[in-house]
């Protein structure tokens, strides 16, 4: 399985591509869309279109994870991340691709094993995940992307562990209740 994971913004947009079986991960490739902070957002928003796509074409990924955002510091950000969203959305629905999408504290938890964890502690378990040289540059923004595509992969272990808990539950449920002395 081959998911691109993307970290939408305006300004810049983190991608990255990993892929290996549920729940493990190989790097692919990652980096940013960079836009011209001079320019209009229309011609933005083509930008990350167009170059998604390219991304798309070029690696061909199964599936495309999304940071759900839920919070933005004012109603402009949130409208402004909401269309570089969309652009992501689109060029998936272009190129058929599945789309999922995680709320950034999932990220965090799958990554770094702390759903608070700030930029530093998941970019740092995102290079050790991946096993990366450290002569590989990798900005934030990819680092994020690259989370968001391993939280795709590592939730392909749910189902397996949901089955395991199911087979032990009729166990554990037919034993007798042991008495603590008080």
């Amino acid at each position: 399985m081959r998911i691109l994971g993307v970290d939408p913004g305006s300004a810049v947009c983190g991608y990255g591509v990993v892929e290996g079986p549920d729940g493990g991960g190989r790097y692919v490739t990652a980096g940013t869309i960079r836009c011209a902070s001079l320019a209009p957002g229309p011609m933005r928003l083509r930008r990350i279109h167009e170059n998604l796509l390219a991304i798309i074409d070029e690696f061909s990924p199964t599936a495309l994870s999304l940071e759900r955002h839920f919070v933005a510091a004012n109603v402009q950000s949130a409208f402004r991340l909401g269309e570089a969203r969309a652009m992501a959305m689109l060029a998936a629905a272009e190129r058929g691709l599945a789309m999922y999408e995680y709320p950034p504290n999932e990220v965090k938890l799958c990554v770094a094993g702390h759903g608070h964890a700030d930029k530093a502690q998941v970019k740092y378990m995102v290079r050790k995940t991946l096993k990366l040289d450290p002569a590989i540059e990798l900005a934030d923004d990819a680092a994020d992307a690259l989370a968001i595509a391993l939280c795709h992969l590592g939730r392909g272990r749910m189902p397996n562990l949901v089955e395991a808990i199911e087979r032990i539950r009729p166990a554990v449920s037919r034993r007798k209740p042991r008495m603590v002395p008080q």
